[in-house]
């Protein structure tokens, strides 16, 4: 019986080379460093983005984000604007994003505030939904993509075909890697913020049906569609339990195609709640008559499929691994004085090291 195929984890190489560099920490002869010593310190940098008009609008935009959440409350610790994160992005070409700052340098308390200023995602470290969609943003199709479909479901006039249609685009165009980690990103139980982001990943304010109608008549709906009745007889295949046997009708990541797949169709599931990962229809089983027991098993198909919920489970243990990836490099700096992070050193080391990561773990 041949074993599992595990991904592989990246070679001891690898982690060395994606390590950010790490500034020289002056001895104790050395004279106090000054704004000119340095290579591309924060201060300098500063000047020079005050020179350009859009680089220092858009740092002023970016100083206004980090103030209002420099002090979240525990319910908004981890739900960091996307809106700051991509005026952040907006600076990546300036001298800003790979400035630093030098322990004992001059004015070293203003250069620590504008690195601090440029570099407003801490919440990233332990928020996955946060970080997944940072990467998506981070690549330009996963970017386009998601941006379109979140224009076309959000406003105050919400237009639900032209929501689901942009919906499926995404489902359809991006990376199979970055669209899944994107909607099944692990959270926390307790963390509320990660798993209200991941509720909303699909926009279920416009994308779902209003109110909450009956399961059957939804998929009345579905049936009605040759698009949306391919998708559901394909998750019917994919994600069916083997009668009295513990196995499913085919592989894992087939069935998470297949449950991708309904996304944007009249038979959209979404996750239920922000604290588990449980998916259902948007609907119910009241007022189903004679048809109660047939509503009820089209309902559990989703909300009780054994083969779903271990495919979802499976997927986002590896979304986990993903950025566990790094743990055995850091944890060497920790217990390295010379080099421990400091934190005015950039540390994208997660994000580069995910980026490189994520298409081999499929």
């Amino acid at each position: 019986m041949a074993r599992p195929r595990t991904p592989r984890p990246p070679p001891p190489v690898l982690l060395l080379l994606l390590l950010p560099p790490l500034p020289l920490l002056p001895g104790a002869g050395d004279p106090l460093p000054t704004e000119g010593r340095l290579m591309n310190n924060c201060i300098q940098a500063r000047k020079k983005c005050q020179a350009d008009p859009t680089c220092d609008a858009t740092y002023h935009h970016l100083k206004s984000c980090t103030s209002s959440i420099s002090t979240p409350s525990p319910a908004e610790e981890s739900s960091v604007s996307e809106d700051c994160l991509e005026v952040a992005q907006r600076l990546r070409n300036s001298s800003l994003r790979s400035c630093t700052c030098q322990r004992r340098m001059k004015n070293q308390t203003a250069c620590l505030d504008i690195y601090w200023t440029v570099h407003p995602a801490r919440s990233l470290d332990w928020d996955l939904c946060l970080k997944f969609a940072m990467l998506c943003t981070l690549n330009g199709k996963c970017g386009r993509l998601r941006k379109a479909y979140g224009e076309a479901c959000s406003g105050p006039r919400c237009q639900r075909h032209t929501c689901q249609r942009q919906l499926r685009t995404f489902f359809e165009k991006a990376s199979e890697p970055h669209a899944q980690s994107l909607l099944l990103c692990p959270c926390a139980p307790a963390d509320l913020g990660c798993g209200q982001r991941r509720r909303n990943t699909i926009a279920p304010s416009c994308a779902l049906p209003a109110g909450t109608p009956n399961c059957l008549e939804l998929r009345r709906r579905c049936l009605s569609d040759v698009l949306c009745r391919s998708r559901l007889a394909d998750f019917q295949t994919h994600c069916h339990p083997m009668d009295g046997r513990e196995t499913c009708a085919t592989d894992k990541s087939r069935c998470l195609l297949a449950y991708t797949g309904l996304i944007g169709t009249a038979m959209t599931p979404n996750f239920v709640s922000n604290v588990n990962a449980s998916v259902a229809l948007s609907c119910t089983c009241r007022g189903s008559g004679n048809l109660q027991e047939e509503c009820e098993r089209l309902e559990a198909s989703f909300s009780h499929n054994r083969c779903l919920t271990e495919a979802i489970a499976a997927k986002m243990r590896l979304h986990s691994q993903l950025f566990s990836q790094a743990s055995p490099v850091m944890e060497h700096q920790k217990n390295s004085a010379a080099l421990r992070p400091q934190p005015w050193v950039p540390s994208l080391f997660s994000f580069t090291l995910a980026l490189i990561l994520l298409p081999s773990f499929w």
